[in-house]
């Protein structure tokens, strides 16, 4: 089992980091967990690769004088890896921590953050000189180093129109200069804010980086999905109406007063708080990937459920689902993988517990009411909590 410090941040308080670092500025934390040894080898990581429902990616310098970039999508075939070059070459694959729970361990460490903000565990491997280039993100990321040696230089903040490479299906940055260099060895944590350069060339023959992102949807995927749930909602007799309309000097203007009462109606549909909370806990609680979700094989009733509560059974959070809970006004609104359920004050405090601990036992539920069990068995039976012993 992965053995995780007190903090991942050393002599750093988390109230500082989140002051003078998230958002700002890079930090390196030298062993910041001592000792590290990764539950997962690259041979577990090429065979997650194989798998269809698996993101990944393969990522090689190719050329003469190593001067092309290429990228490969997955999943691979098996003999793919043994046609594999000895340097020069990356390995990624997107959310481990859906799939190996000793991965999924590690987010434990960030529970400075919002819970609601984190992403995955991406990791990648790659041989001496394996690297994807000069690059920037647009989320918040902690590197950890997991086994062999990586070299990081960071460089200064881009943005979109910073030059990238043309013609090739990765954002790798034409010019670089690096500012800092660290290197990392296993244990060694380095922190980058969102839009920071930084460019990781591998120093070993078995370089593994786990990548913890953090989810930083842009305000196109923002106001796109808030107008489709703001959508669903409104009534066919909602329209534009021009009561006070004036005769115009030119038919086909239109005018500023025209505009105002667009507006109007824009401004009246966006500032109603609750729905933008309803439908903020929904997105941001929706699975990375859709068919993550895999439903019960047989739908249990409520009362087989209690069954199997009483049984000493546990009820736990499915591997890449995800929960978070709003103020409401008689209780909490609970959110899971994309949905929104309202919870009593009865029910409140076991439903906190559910978002913080990730399972649920009969000593938690034996006080809650019938409409709390029944939102269970819903989550139970569609895969995002499961029943364990």
């Amino acid at each position: 089992m992965l053995q995780l410090p007190e903090s991942l941040l050393g002599h750093i308080s988390y109230e500082e980091f989140l002051r003078d670092y998230w958002q700002k500025k890079p930090l390196f934390i030298k062993n910041a967990i001592p000792d590290f040894e990764s539950p997962i080898d690259e041979h577990e990581l090429a065979g997650l690769a194989l798998e269809e429902q698996v993101e990944s990616r393969l990522v090689m310098k190719t050329g003469p004088n190593g001067e092309k970039w290429h990228l490969e999508n997955g999943p691979f075939k098996e003999d793919r890896f043994n046609d594999l070059p000895k340097t020069h070459w990356t390995l990624l694959v997107q959310a481990v921590d859906h799939y190996i729970p000793e991965v999924a361990a590690l987010m434990e460490a960030f529970d400075f953050i919002p819970s609601w903000r984190v992403d995955d565990i991406m990791i990648s491997y790659a041989p001496k000189e394996g690297s994807v280039g000069p690059h920037l993100d647009y989320y918040d990321v902690f590197l950890l180093q997991a086994q062999g040696t990586r070299r990081w230089q960071i460089g200064g903040f881009a943005d979109d129109k910073t030059p990238f490479i043309p013609d090739v299906a990765l954002r790798i940055l034409q010019e670089f200069d690096a500012t800092e260099t660290f290197v990392c060895e296993p244990g060694d944590l380095l922190y980058l804010p969102p839009q920071l350069s930084h460019y990781g060339v591998s120093q070993s023959d078995d370089c593994m980086t786990w990548s913890v992102g953090f989810r930083a949807p842009s305000a196109d995927e923002i106001v796109t999905s808030l107008a489709d749930y703001i959508g669903e909602s409104l009534c066919e007799d909602d329209r534009y109406k021009d009561p006070d309309l004036a005769l115009q000097s030119h038919t086909s203007e239109i005018g500023d007063d025209a505009i105002s009462r667009v507006q109007a109606i824009i401004q009246e549909k966006l500032a109603d708080k609750a729905t933008i909370k309803a439908w903020f806990g929904r997105y941001m609680t929706q699975p990375k990937y859709l068919d993550q979700l895999v439903p019960a094989e047989k739908a249990l009733t409520l009362a087989e459920l209690e069954q199997e509560i009483a049984s000493g059974m546990a009820i736990c959070l499915s591997e890449g689902s995800r929960l978070a809970f709003s103020n409401a006004e008689n209780g909490i609104l609970l959110f899971t993988d994309g949905d929104g359920f309202d919870v009593s004050e009865q029910d409140q405090q076991v439903a906190l517990f559910l978002t913080e601990q990730k399972h649920l036992t009969q000593d938690e539920l034996s006080s809650s009411s019938n409409e709390f069990k029944e939102i269970i068995l819903e989550l139970v039976n569609r895969g995002s909590l499961f029943l364990s012993d």
